[in-house]
């Protein structure tokens, strides 16, 4: 199995992708072992702040002492410097808000999963040409599950995952993977800054299992 297919089948099969960026160290570190002692096996970290390079770095580490079945991911990747400092820093897959073609060319030859955002069939198409096969539909909100449904079949290699704009209940999860969807990102909905804040890291375990949980059961109903 290559390391695309294993990053594909484990964000696959557990049906999320959390996504989260916090300024602090240990609050980071902690939302990690809560996300790990939830059942997710593959985080998205956001590089939206000053620390998020120290941050990502601190988490491999972690990572390696104590969750080695985790993969870690780095999103809003917006250009080449960034995905090589992030690749050296070990990251194992990489998601950015819009395409951008000089990274799928640094990382795709690397067997690394780089999932673009994509608004626009032209977008997806571009995508698709450099070799991308894991699209991040963004922002989520702006299509709804009706857009995944009216351009699944022109893409029937790809696989989806919408991100921004998916609630954490059941109603809107069942209606994105019914459109077709093979996982749905989850950010603020899922980690929110009040959360992160209270440090309240039980909820944010418990919460997510409760998502895992909705994904499994609406599996093994449709």
């Amino acid at each position: 199995m290559t390391k695309i297919q294993l990053v594909t089948n484990t964000i696959i099969n557990q049906g999320a992708l959390p996504l989260y960026y916090n300024a602090d160290e240990t609050v980071t570190l902690e939302i990690l072992r809560s996300l790990y002692k939830a059942g997710i096996r593959a985080v998205e970290y956001t590089s939206r702040g000053e620390a998020a390079l120290s941050n990502f770095t601190k988490m491999v580490e972690v990572r390696n002492a104590e969750m080695p079945e985790m993969l870690l991911g780095i999103g809003t990747i917006k250009n080449v410097q960034q995905a090589k400092e992030y690749y050296m820093a070990g990251a194992y897959f990489f998601i950015s808000p819009g395409f951008v073609a000089d990274v799928a060319a640094f990382l795709i030859p690397k067997d690394v999963l780089y999932s673009p955002g994509c608004m626009t069939p032209t977008e997806i198409i571009a995508a698709e040409t450099a070799g991308v096969t894991f699209i991040k539909l963004f922002p989520g909100k702006a299509f709804g599950p009706g857009f995944m449904s009216a351009i699944k079949d022109v893409f029937p290699n790809l696989k989806f995952m919408p991100t921004g704009g998916v609630d954490t209940t059941k109603e809107s999860i069942d209606s994105w993977f019914k459109a077709g969807v093979s996982a749905v990102g989850m950010g603020s909905k899922l980690i929110s800054k009040e959360l992160m804040l209270a440090k309240d890291y039980a909820t944010i375990e418990s919460e997510t299992k409760k998502v895992l949980d909705i994904i499994q059961t609406l599996r093994q109903i449709n």
